[in-house]
C-alpha cells in the first residue's frame, strides 16, 4: 500500500469505536496494536480497514461495515425460514423493522429454541455454516429419564446414526429430577436434528432443546424472541474463525 492509500491507523481505530484518535495514538505508542500480524508503533501507518486485520491487545477489531450481523433468540414453535406458505410464525416476523435483506445461517428445528445468526454477508454465512471451519455449538437438552454417567460418556465416545457416526465435544449433566435430566452438550456437528438423534441413540429422547451458544456468541440476557447485533468482540472472533 502506498503512502497515499488507505487511512491512518489511529483514524481506523477511532472509526471502529476502539478509542478516540488521541487514545488510539497512545495504544499504538505502547505497542498494543497489530496490523496483519505485525506490531505497529508509527503514527503515520496507513491501512485499508476493509482488508487489513487489526488487533488491539490481541483481539480482532472488525471494520465498520455495511453488512449486518445479528443474533436472534428463536422461540420454540417458530419455523427457521424467512417466509412460510402455511402462515406459521417464522424468522421474518422478528426482523420486520430491518431494512437489510437478511438470511439465517444454518437452522434450528421448529421445536428447538435458542440462538440463530442472521446476516446479509454471503461469504461470512457460507463459511460459518461450512463444516470445515468447525464452529462449536452448545445446547441444553431436557431428556427423558435419569441419565447415568456411563451413558453420557457414550456421546463423547461417539454414537452411530443412520448417516454416520456422531460425537460430542463436551457433555455435562446439569441436574436430574423426577425422571428428567438436564444436559449441556457441545459439538461441531451441523447435521439435521443431530442432538435429538444422538440422545435417541442412547435411549433418552429429548423433551426440550435450547441452543445457548454459537462459537463465542452466548445467549446471556437475550430474552426469547429478542434480536441484537453481534458486539465487536464476538464479530472479531467469528471473523477469525472463518478466516475473513
Amino acid at each position: 500500500m502506498s503512502e497515499d492509500e488507505g487511512i491512518r491507523l489511529q483514524k481506523a481505530l477511532a472509526q471502529a469505536g476502539v478509542a478516540s484518535r488521541r487514545n488510539a495514538e497512545i495504544l499504538i505508542e505502547q505497542g498494543r496494536v497489530e496490523v496483519d500480524g505485525a506490531v505497529v508503533t508509527e503514527f503515520g501507518t496507513r491501512v485499508d480497514p476493509a482488508v487489513s486485520v487489526i488487533r488491539v491487545d490481541g483481539e480482532r477489531i472488525p471494520p465498520t461495515s455495511a453488512h449486518a450481523y445479528l443474533v436472534l433468540n428463536k422461540p420454540r414453535g417458530v419455523v427457521t425460514t424467512m417466509s412460510d406458505p402455511e402462515g406459521r410464525p417464522c424468522i421474518a416476523d422478528y426482523v420486520q423493522d430491518r431494512t437489510e435483506r437478511l438470511f439465517h445461517i444454518g437452522r434450528l428445528d421448529t421445536d428447538t429454541e435458542g440462538l440463530l445468526l442472521l446476516t446479509n454477508h454471503g461469504e461470512f454465512a457460507h463459511r460459518l455454516a461450512h463444516p470445515s471451519y468447525e464452529v462449536s455449538k452448545t445446547y441444553v437438552a431436557e431428556v427423558e429419564g435419569n441419565v447415568k454417567p456411563g451413558t453420557l460418556r457414550r456421546l463423547l465416545d461417539g454414537v452411530n446414526l443412520d448417516d454416520g457416526p456422531a460425537q460430542a465435544d463436551t457433555v455435562k449433566e446439569m441436574s436430574s429430577i423426577r425422571g428428567r435430566t438436564l444436559v449441556q452438550i457441545t459439538l461441531h456437528e451441523g447435521r439435521n436434528r443431530i442432538v435429538r438423534r444422538m440422545f435417541d441413540a442412547i435411549g433418552h429422547p429429548v423433551k426440550r432443546l435450547t441452543r445457548t451458544a454459537i462459537g463465542p456468541v452466548r445467549r446471556g440476557n437475550l430474552h426469547t424472541g429478542e434480536l441484537r447485533e453481534l458486539d465487536p468482540k464476538e464479530l472479531g472472533q467469528l471473523l477469525d474463525i472463518v478466516d475473513l
